[in-house]
Parts: C-alpha cells; structure tokens; sequence
C-alpha cells in the first residue's frame, strides 16, 4: 500500500496484491477535510471499512419488483458509507456498468473467466418471482424458438439453475478479497452457502419475502427447504421488518438472536410529477400499483372498489402491473360490473411508475403478506397518500396513513371514501407521511446492516 499526501489534506490510497496494483477494482481513493475531526472533539472509534461479496438477482435497470429497487438501495447506502461491494448477479448489462465505481463493481455470475469482466448469459431466472412453473414454461417457449441454444445453457428445472448459479457464482469467493457475504432471498442462498465453504467468510441473508408471503398455504416444500437451508447455514439474517421476523422464527426455527430487522427505505425524489392523465379531471383516482399475484391481493382491491362505486361514481381505479393473475383480475372486474371504471396499466417502470403515483389521489397497498412493501414509500414521495394493509412491514415505519385488515372490504371502501371526500384529511396524510420518507435514508439503514456484518464476523470467528 502506498500513501501519497496531497495538498495536505488529501490523501490518494493505492493497494496493491501479490505485486500487482487492484486499481482496475479500487481505483484510488481520496479523501478529503470533511473527514477531518474537528478540534475539541474526541476521536471515534474506528471501524474496518467491509468488503462484501453480494449475491444478488436483480437490479435496475433489470428488475421486476422491489427487491431490485431494494437491492440497489442497499448497495448505494453502503458505498456511501465508505464499504466496498462487489455485487454478483447472473445478467450484467452495459448500463449496469457505468455505475461500477472505486467502491463498487457489478461482476457476472456466468463469466469465471475475469475478475471485472461482464458478460452477457441469457438465464430463465432473472426475476426472483419465478416459480417451477413459470420456469418450465420459459425453458420449452425457448426450445421452441432455438433449437440450436446450447444445451448446458439453462438448467432443466428451477432448481438445477439454481444450483448452477450457485457453482458459478461461487467461483468469486476465491477471486475476490471480502470480509463478508451478502445473499438475498433464497434463490441466493445457496451461492452463498457454496462461497462460505471455500473462503470460510461470514455469510448474512437477506430475507425480503418467503415462500409463505409468496404462496400462502400452497408453500413448495423444495422452495422451503433451500429457504431454510440458507437461513440455518447463516451466520446471521436481516428481516425487513418484525412481521417478517416473526415469521421466520415461527416457520423457519430461526432464533430470534440471530435476526436483526432492518427496514428498507427510499431513495430521495428530485423530480417533480403533476396530475396529467387522460382521465376526466373530475374524476378521482386510486391506485394499485404491484404484481398481479395472490400475495398483492387485486382481488380484494376490486371488491373494494365495487362498494366505494356505490357511494362515489366519479371514481377511476387504476390497476399497474403484471402476474399470474392479471387475466383473473380483467375478468373479474366485467364480472363485477365496474369495468368501465377500471383502467389497466400494465408492467410500468422509472419515470412511468413516477407519474402514475403522482397523478393518484390515494394510493392503496391490499396485500395479503407484505414483508415490507416500498410502493407506499414511492407513493408518498411522490405526493400521494397511502392506505395500507395491516398485514405488511411498512406499516411500521409509516404512522401517518390509513390502515386496515386486507380481508375487511367493507372497512378498506370506507377509509377510501373518507380519503376521496374529505380534502382536509388527504392533505393531512400527504404532509405527514412526507416528512416521515424525508427522515429516511438507505444510508442510515445501511450502517445497520455494517452492524450486522460486524456481529456475523465476531459470531463466525469464535466457531
């Protein structure tokens, strides 16, 4: 390691291994009079900077959902906090690697061939909402347009691209210096697993949702048993939030020491969205913005928006996303005889998903299971009030907006009534709930989860 003084303040680090210089991984690093104590002040205590290895699944701008959103977050606050991360997922696109910087580097799952270099490999896996089904589906459509795809290109099943992901990705714990390992959610787990066996590093899961949240009652015992799996070989698990805690110690035979619950946040909005829709600007508009799956819970946002259409005709209700139940849900709503009064959106994304939070006049979150669920924190960032269901992480942290039980229509019609006819409490809602995702921040959440990198490593070194 050399350490050049410049301009006596300004120190550039360079580091260098077996004889060769890492700055096509570090780059150099200055750092400036900020850092500096101020005089009178006493010195604190100081920690080793991180370097993680991170499995991750998605990340913008290839995501389906928030974990993605979450992911990136999580990645940015660290980095911010002066951790370095080396960040592993199985599609790595040119876009994704503009953002690799001194203190972080996107690196491909498929491409064991360098340390840095990206590489482009198709995988039937890049949502984390994939299920054995779906997978299946993808792998025959894709026989079907290329028979000439190379046949050790994607797994038979979901689970065999699971554990080939994990012998592929793994391959980075032997070339990348870490003190830490990162996994989120199970389709994860298991490279992280494979990369604590050969670098004998702590390993930290991320837990963002489970099989239960995903599925209900109908749970995929092989999704499970990887789930459990992952946890139980972890040094340590991050919950998004007590509700999710709770669960994984009652399903999962997780002690409760080993959990930490750190909530997601979000990031600052800079962008300014006015209501310019196409729609009759006497109408209100409510929102569902998610995927068309069980877990979100459309079908009780339709129930709901049939009883307020009783009292309150001048009403849209516009339905963004896409899932397995998306046809279910159009037919349920000419079922329902509301049709003309439900809009669909589809699969919307950046500046899309923006403007249609902020040309709503309520946003509504009816999920079933919601380990946390950050489209009410884009929401209410972006100018619109929330209602929530109880049965979700996010209604920790968010005291100012409406609440109710997913199952309790006749309840969740009411509250949005109240929202659409009463302007003094919609603009109640809307100031308070903003300044509460003003004071958050994935940089305070990060230090957090620096707290639990730190623990996992005390943990792992007494074993």
């Amino acid at each position: 390691m050399t350490l050049e003084k410049q301009s006596g303040i300004c120190y550039n680090i360079k580091i260098y291994f077996l004889g060769q210089s890492l700055e096509p991984l570090m780059g150099s690093c200055p750092f400036h009079a900020s850092f500096l104590r101020p005089p009178g002040t006493k010195r604190e205590k100081k920690h080793k900077n991180m370097k993680v290895l991170m499995f991750g699944w998605e990340f913008p701008p290839i995501n389906s959902g928030g974990l993605g959103v979450a992911c990136q977050g999580i990645v940015e606050g660290l980095v911010a906090d002066g951790q370095q991360v080396y960040l592993v997922l199985p599609k790595v696109t040119s876009a994704m690697t503009q953002m690799n910087s001194d203190a972080f580097r996107i690196l491909s799952a498929h491409e064991s061939g360098g340390m840095v270099k990206t590489i482009e490999v198709p995988s039937g896996l890049y949502s984390p909402y994939t299920n054995a089904e779906h997978y299946q589906k993808f792998i025959e459509e894709l026989t079907d347009k290329d028979a000439k795809a190379p046949a050790n290109l994607y797994g038979k099943n979901l689970f065999e691209e699971v554990y080939r992901y994990a012998a592929q990705a793994s391959v980075y714990a032997k070339k990348v210096p870490h003190d830490v390992i990162h996994t989120h959610d199970w389709l994860t787990a298991e490279a992280g697993i494979q990369a604590k066996k050969i670098s004998d590093q702590p390993m930290v899961m991320h837990v963002h949702a489970t099989e239960f949240d995903r599925s209900g009652d109908n749970v995929n015992q092989r999704v499970y048993d990887m789930e459990r799996r992952g946890m139980h070989h972890a040094d340590r698990i991050i919950a998004v939030s007590e509700y999710t805690k709770k669960l994984l110690m009652k399903h999962y035979g997780v002690k409760e020491w080993k959990i930490d619950v750190v909530h997601n946040a979000v990031q600052p909005n800079f962008n300014t969205y006015h209501k310019t829709h196409h729609i009759n600007h006497t109408d209100k508009i409510v929102l569902f913005l998610g995927r068309m799956t069980m877990q979100k819970g459309p079908d009780y946002f339709l129930k709901m928006a049939k009883r307020v259409l009783e009292v309150v005709k001048r009403v849209k209700f516009v339905m963004v996303g896409d899932g397995d139940m998306t046809q279910q849900i159009i037919r349920m709503a000419v079922d329902l005889g509301i049709e003309r009064n439900v809009l669909f959106g589809g699969f919307l994304k950046g500046n899309e998903v923006e403007r249609a939070y902020a040309s709503a006049d309520l946003y509504v979150m009816p999920s079933v299971s919601e380990p946390f669920g950050l489209t009410p924190l884009e929401a209410i960032r972006n100018g619109a009030p929330v209602l929530i269901s109880k049965q979700s992480g996010v209604s920790e942290v968010i005291k100012n907006a409406l609440r109710v039980d997913f199952w309790d229509i006749d309840e969740m019609a009411n509250q949005v009534v109240a929202a659409l006819r009463y302007p003094a409490l919609n603009q109640t809602l809307k100031e308070q709930s903003k300044k509460e995702v003003d004071r958050m921040s994935w940089h305070k959440q990060a230090k957090k989860i620096v707290d639990t990198y730190r623990q996992a490593r005390k943990e792992h070194h007494k074993k």
